[in-house]
C-alpha cells in the first residue's frame, strides 16, 4: 500500500484544476503517474470513498474528493459508515 502517493494524487485532483481535467480526459495515464498499487488505482478510478477511507487517506482529503466525484454529504457519510461496517464483520475482534 503506497498511502502516500494515494493522498498525494487526491491533494492534486482537490486543489488543481488542470489536473482535474486530465484526470477526465486520461484517467489511466494520470494514476499511472503515482506508484499506486491495483486496489489503490481501482479506488480512486471508481471514487470509492469507503475503500479509500478504510486505506487510511485523511478525511481533509477524502471528503472534497467524494465531493468532486458528485457525491452528497450524506451520501458520503453513509458509504463510510457502510465501508467501516463491512469491515468489522470481516475482521470482528476477538474478546
Amino acid at each position: 500500500m503506497s498511502l502516500y502517493y494515494v493522498q498525494k494524487l487526491l491533494y492534486r485532483l482537490n486543489k488543481d484544476a488542470a489536473t482535474r481535467q486530465r484526470f477526465v480526459q486520461e484517467r489511466d495515464a494520470v494514476l499511472a503517474e503515482y506508484a499506486l498499487t491495483d486496489e489503490e488505482r481501482r479506488a480512486i478510478a471508481e471514487a470509492d470513498v469507503g475503500r479509500l477511507h478504510l486505506m487510511g487517506v485523511h478525511p481533509l482529503l477524502l471528503a472534497p474528493f467524494a465531493g468532486r466525484s458528485g457525491l452528497k454529504w450524506p451520501d458520503y457519510l453513509a458509504a463510510l459508515q457502510r465501508a467501516r461496517d463491512a469491515e468489522a464483520l470481516k475482521n470482528p475482534r476477538q474478546n
